[in-house]
């Protein structure tokens, strides 16, 4: 029996679009038959999960009849334990996706503001848009630096909301100590800064901040980092917050009861704890950067210097062509178009065997043309 009828949906819903992760491996596989694929689209950790994180977990599966610990009070213990904070600062998430719009849930109203910069990851425009607020893009220059100036003009009585991410996904670039304090000073009490720092592990650059020492100095600061990146737990999804605690105590109210799994819980504790994955990762996220960046100079193809586990290459008009044959090879990248960067690629750092084949990839079609 067929049924009509018309079930009203709100308003902002038509701001809203799903999410555009990267082309899985599995996808790519089926779709052409390929039996090896390299993922270079998601800015994952190519040595895989941490060791001490896969032990945890095998330890635990006994107990997946039980209910996760709702305040994932060991995690936030061995957090705050390892940045020398209180626990009550910080909230654990479902990925930081999810802390991102536990944080809109909680402080935008209808017609409240919120500035993001661009080319930057969607998911802030997302949060906004799903309470009715408006977003407001201030650019970065030419050379995809923050303007900070720029940022502090675009404020209003109804800003709320001001998403910063540094390092910045796509571009790698990222916002230094002094300028992140000056933009602080500059704004009014009633504007929250998100600082997304889901990248802050493999920066290197000597005046860059991961916010913390000023939600330390008690700035309306809320951190984001992530276990998906440096820890490679993506799979598992646990991201987290730190701010001042009234500010968690009114992001808790909005939280699912148990928003992170068990296991997930766990292998992040057990994952702060192994400094040797750490070490490797981060060695050779730096060995693989130096790898491409020689080889773009080769190629003659631009590209900005990266804080983070990837990196934006020019390509120039042919970049889409490019992409769609470098996916043909069973290679995956990410294609600019979807930051309005048609010219470019995002290029996530693999491990030297992967950064070696892309490299033969590109370098071929470039000198072939397809």
């Amino acid at each position: 029996m067929n049924h009509s009828f018309h079930i009203p949906v709100r308003g902002t819903l038509r701001n809203l679009a799903p999410y555009s992760p990267g082309k899985p491996i599995w996808e790519l596989q089926n779709e052409l038959g390929l039996s090896n694929v390299v993922k270079l689209a998601s800015n994952e950790n190519p040595l895989g999960p941490s060791p001490k994180a896969l032990e945890a977990i095998a330890l635990s599966l006994s107990d997946l009849h039980r209910y996760p610990d709702a305040g994932t009070v060991r995690l936030r213990q061995a957090l705050a334990a390892r940045h020398m904070m209180a626990p009550e600062q910080f909230i654990v998430s479902n990925g930081g996706d999810e802390l991102i719009t536990l944080i809109a849930e909680t402080f935008l109203e209808p017609g409240d503001e919120v500035i993001v910069c661009s080319p930057s990851f969607s998911e802030y425009e997302f949060g906004a848009h799903l309470m009715g607020a408006t977003v407001v893009s201030v650019p970065l220059d030419p050379s995809f630096q923050f303007v900070s100036e720029a940022i502090v003009e675009a404020v209003t009585a109804r800003t709320r909301w001001i998403c910063l991410c540094s390092p910045n996904n796509p571009t790698g670039t990222y916002l230094s100590r002094d300028a992140l304090h000056r933009l602080l000073d500059a704004l009014p009490e009633h504007v929250l800064v998100l600082l997304d720092a889901a990248y802050s592990q493999f920066a290197t650059a000597s005046d860059y901040t991961d916010g913390l020492e000023f939600v330390r100095a008690g700035y309306p600061v809320i951190v984001l980092q992530t276990f998906s990146k440096l820890y490679g737990l993506a799979g598992l999804r646990v991201g987290y917050g730190t701010a001042h605690e009234a500010l968690i105590r009114q992001i808790v109210k909005v939280k699912e009861p148990f928003n992170v799994n068990a296991l997930a819980q766990i292998a992040a504790t057990a994952a702060l704890q192994d400094e040797e994955h750490v070490r490797l990762t981060l060695e050779a996220n730096q060995e693989g950067k130096r790898q491409l960046y020689h080889a773009f100079q080769k190629m003659g193809l631009s590209y900005t210097e990266s804080m983070g586990n990837f990196m934006l290459v020019e390509i120039g008009a042919e970049a889409n062509r490019i992409y769609e044959a470098l996916l043909a090879r069973g290679i995956i990248v990410r294609y600019g178009g979807i930051w309005n960067l048609p010219r470019h690629l995002r290029i996530s750092v693999g491990n030297r065997e992967e950064n070696a084949g892309l490299i033969r990839a590109l370098a071929d079609i470039l000198a072939c043309g397809k």
